[in-house]
């Protein structure tokens, strides 16, 4: 309990930088093959890096969280996260932006994420039980802020990139709340509302 506490106040905690995460104007490379794209805002920049390393928290999560248990749910969902990566990797070298992921499984620049990164692991490594609901938290998240991403942004290359990561994550929400109600457990929203996450469930 004390772990699950401390976990969900560090989420809580980062989640509240989102999307200012670098708490300025992100590093950009040369943008001569984006000069006839709109131009991101600082806001549009930031949230795009955020979600690049967003995602690749996911992955990381759930690749290490296949080691340790040997579940296809975890190994599928990293897939699918790795084509979520990449498709915003797309969109910040169309806007001539600095990928901030680092290339290693489990490292991370931000040390909030690294944070965030250890905490998630460390709950799922308890149980199986532990490793679903770290799923589930993560997608519960994802779905907030990509939501809100959506909401930011009048760009519509940016906005179907979203659009369609927030489908994948709707997707992987409802394959680890299945998983936990096959296993006796409950899942209740911590970042969605009660009503999104019903339709999401379709209840």
């Amino acid at each position: 309990m004390k772990m699950a506490m401390k976990l969900i106040g560090l989420i809580l905690a980062l989640s509240c930088a989102f999307p200012v995460l670098a708490g300025g104007k992100p590093a950009t490379a040369s943008r001569s093959s984006a000069t006839e794209l709109a131009v991101l805002t600082e806001t549009e920049e930031a949230t795009l890096l955020w979600m690049r390393e967003e995602e690749k928290l996911a992955r990381d999560v759930y690749l290490t969280l296949y080691k340790v248990w040997n579940k296809p749910i975890f190994s599928n969902i990293a897939e699918s996260e790795q084509a979520h990566m990449d498709a915003l990797l797309k969109k910040i070298e169309l806007f001539g932006l600095i990928d901030p992921a680092l290339p290693d499984v489990g490292d991370f620049a931000n040390p909030e994420l690294q944070a965030l990164y250890d905490e998630l692991v460390a709950r799922g490594k308890l149980s199986y039980v532990d490793a679903l609901t770290v799923g589930a938290t993560i997608e519960d998240m994802d779905i907030r802020d990509i939501g809100n991403a959506i909401a930011e942004t009048t760009n519509l290359p940016l906005k179907t990139t979203y659009e369609s990561l927030l489908e994948g994550s709707k997707n992987h929400l409802r394959a680890f709340v299945d998983l936990l109600d096959q296993e006796g457990v409950e899942y209740s929203p911590q970042y969605i509302d009660q009503a999104v996450f019903d339709a999401i469930l379709d209840i």
